[in-house]
């Protein structure tokens, strides 16, 4: 049986060349790094030369990464921080972000003198910067956290003009870039945002190791305690090998970006073509459809299925060896709907099964014409 795997978004596969670098990170670079030895100082010295080249990628300074688990604990870092250390009293954030976003605001909201506000978004999930900016002017010691692109439907902020507005207003701005880093670039000299958070496991590097970007002289401080690691913002003995392979995947995404994004972007134009084609009851949700307005490597579609048939969908797709998601992996055990598209389909569209697919340099077009093959299939029985 065929395996295709259009699950990217949920996580990619590691690529050979960041799997050997771990590899030999294991076997040659096993001193810690806060050892004053040899052995500890040759993985400092490591660990410090990839935090300049990710630095380099973005035009900040190498002090203002800091290593982390992952995109939530980066998340966390930022909003707890900035209620706990900055005085924040208001977070603007919207429904659709992703649970480590809203999750950390709402128990900030029990534990600390905090509001949230939300943004209103359009039918398609598109933030309204005409309401935000209304947020902003009304807002005392506020941060904004809204993603770069959501992670379900793949609409795509512009972060240029949000980061502006913050800025204008004095506010904090944070952008859980998670499902961007990698894929698209960003510098930092020219986008004013405050804090962005990252992990390399959605740019075919490791699980398990992220950064948080945190703007010098942010008044930023820690959430782990314990050792000096990561410039006493980050406590916890480093995971050399982990932090290669985040260097090694990173490096390889922005060294081949036009070539690679070109050829995925080309995967999901052909996708969308061959469905308008051949199935056109399919809808689109948000702006996934709309290769402007959505990032090139994620489809979110409502199917016409009976509310009986599409319990079994994912199952059957499965079963075809067809790997896909309804939505957020961290929300696969969730048996209610999506948070974000309850925000913007109605109460029938939402009977309806939808199914994010998500692309990588590893899907062919052949993987795409077997998918509408067999979702031909299963929607006609």
């Amino acid at each position: 049986m065929k395996q295709v795997y259009f699950d990217n978004a949920a996580t990619t596969q590691v690529k050979d060349e960041v799997i050997e670098a771990m590899t030999n990170s294991l076997k040659d670079n096993y001193g810690n790094a806060s050892s004053t030895h040899s052995f500890g100082r040759s993985s400092k010295s490591l660990i410090e030369n990839i935090r300049k080249d990710i630095a380099s990628y973005f035009n900040v300074s190498a002090g203002e990464i800091v290593f982390t688990s992952g995109g939530t604990e980066a998340d966390n870092l930022v909003l707890r921080s900035a209620v706990r250390d900055l005085g924040i009293e208001q977070i603007i954030t919207s429904k659709i972000e992703h649970h480590a976003i809203l999750h950390t605001a709402e128990q900030l909201e029990n534990e600390y003198d905090v509001s949230i506000s939300y943004v209103n978004i359009d039918a398609n999930g598109l933030i309204d910067f005409n309401h935000l900016e209304q947020l902003l002017k009304n807002s005392n010691k506020a941060l904004v956290s809204l993603m770069h692109v959501n992670n379900e439907i793949g609409n795509l902020l512009d972060i240029k003009k949000t980061a502006t507005l913050c800025k204008e207003h004095g506010a904090l701005f944070h952008s859980d870039t998670v499902q961007s880093v990698g894929h698209y670039k960003l510098d930092l000299q020219e986008i004013p945002i405050d804090f962005f958070a990252a992990s390399a496991h959605k740019f075919h590097g490791p699980k398990g190791v992220g950064f948080c970007f945190i703007r010098k002289n942010s008044g930023l401080k820690p959430l782990i305690f314990g050792g000096e690691q990561e410039r006493g913002f980050r406590a916890g003995t480093e995971s050399v090998h982990n932090i290669v392979g985040l260097g090694a995947s990173l490096k390889l995404s922005y060294t081949n970006l036009k070539e690679e994004s070109t050829y995925v972007k080309g995967l999901k134009t052909y996708f969308i073509s061959k469905i308008s084609n051949e199935l056109p009851e399919v809808a689109f949700n948000g702006c996934s459809g709309d290769l402007k307005q959505s990032t090139y490597t994620l489809v979110n579609m409502r199917l016409p299925v009976s509310e009986e048939k599409s319990a079994m969908l994912l199952f059957q797709l499965d079963l075809k060896g067809i790997a896909c998601s309804k939505g957020s992996a961290c929300q696969s055990g969730a048996t209610s709907s999506s948070h974000v598209l309850s925000q913007i389909l109605s109460t029938e569209e939402l009977k309806k099964p939808s199914v994010r697919f998500s692309f990588s340099i590893y899907n062919t077009k052949d993987d795409i014409d077997y998918l509408v093959e067999v979702l031909k299939e299963l929607l006609s029985n």
